[in-house]
């Protein structure tokens, strides 16, 4: 019997290596493994993310729009949710619309909806401001990325853009304090094409990032961003910063779209697969956050109680799921 001896094995037209050997028998694989027939490892495998729950990103297919029921909002409003898990940051108001499949153009192949923004005039951003799309996650469901420690893991974000505009864009990760932040560029060479981009980010070995009910990252898109809110791309800095300098405004362009779904941060240095959840799955975890009832007929109710007066009542109400807080009723 015959011993291959080697430290790395790497495809010829891959840019980095598909298998790690290593010196206590472990195998280090990254990407997607796929087996024929049987496998059997002796040793540990181990993978460059877990095969389930990869994504930190919720609602990262824009499939979950409990608010408004797919209806395109005019215009976005700062720190209000659209789609689930989805809220738009505005500074000045009314520079924007948004909306599932906001624009009715055919999704990338595999994905039945996206999240869409209009731009309303063409503004000239302010040093200071900044208009993005983004997601809050919670501290709970990052901890095991280690920010903050010499243990940082690497993430790599990944997702489907379509513009009419071309160029570079940015974006940022940041702390939830926004005190640290990372921002980064990604090129759309063509106009109205969906195109797919990843970007590969060093974990933070500074500053405070919260592993509770808090928010522990966010990860923003940029739509426009001033020069003192942009900061320079492909390193962390001590700053509350919302995308790169020089990236593409798309509030600057009178009717410029912008348009993105198959959104997913995982741990590791390779973009793998889309990981696809159940719906059931998918609105149980939005839930969490947000929960809306309908009533299914007339007549039904939610929830039982009593009025104490003319003006307040009690009512006894079962959620879902575990909500992340005491709720606020709206």
């Amino acid at each position: 019997m015959s011993t291959l001896k080697a430290t790395n094995i790497q495809n010829a037209a891959s840019s980095s290596t598909n298998i790690v050997l290593g010196t206590s028998g472990d195998v280090t694989v990254a990407g997607t493994s796929t087996f024929g027939g049987n496998g059997t490892f002796s040793g540990t495998a181990v993978m460059s993310s877990p095969y389930t729950m990869r994504n930190k990103i919720i609602n990262g297919a824009m499939v979950i729009d409990q608010r408004n029921s797919g209806a395109e909002v005019n215009p976005a409003a700062n720190a209000v949710y659209y789609l689930d898990r989805w809220s738009a940051g505005a500074t000045v108001a009314s520079k924007f619309k948004i909306g599932q499949n906001a624009g009715s153009v055919t999704p990338p192949t595999g994905f039945t909806n996206y999240l869409g923004c209009t731009s309303l005039s063409a503004y000239t951003v302010g040093a200071s401001e900044a208009f993005t799309i983004r997601q809050f996650i919670e501290g709970f469901n990052v901890a095991d990325l280690a920010f903050g420690t010499a243990s940082a893991a690497t993430v790599t974000l990944s997702f489907w853009v379509y513009s009419s505009l071309t160029g570079t864009f940015g974006g940022t990760l940041k702390n939830g304090s926004a005190t640290r932040s990372y921002p980064f560029t990604y090129t759309i060479s063509s106009a109205n094409t969906w195109e797919q981009k990843s970007v590969t980010i060093a974990g933070d070995t500074s500053g405070t990032w919260l592993t509770t009910n808090g928010i522990g990252l966010i990860v923003n898109f940029s739509l426009g961003a001033g020069a003192t809110v942009s900061g320079t791309a492909g390193s962390w800095a001590s700053a509350n910063y919302n995308s790169a300098t020089g990236a593409t405004s798309v509030v600057g362009t009178n009717g410029a779209t912008f348009y993105i779904t198959g959104v997913q941060l995982e741990r590791g240095t390779i973009a793998t697969p889309f990981e696809y959840r159940n719906y059931q799955q998918e609105l149980a975890m939005c839930q969490r956050y947000y929960f809306k009832y309908t009533a299914p007929s007339s007549g039904t109710h939610f929830g039982t109680g009593f009025c104490n007066s003319t003006t307040a009542m009690q009512n006894l109400t079962v959620f879902p799921v575990p909500l992340r807080t005491n709720p606020t009723a709206i």
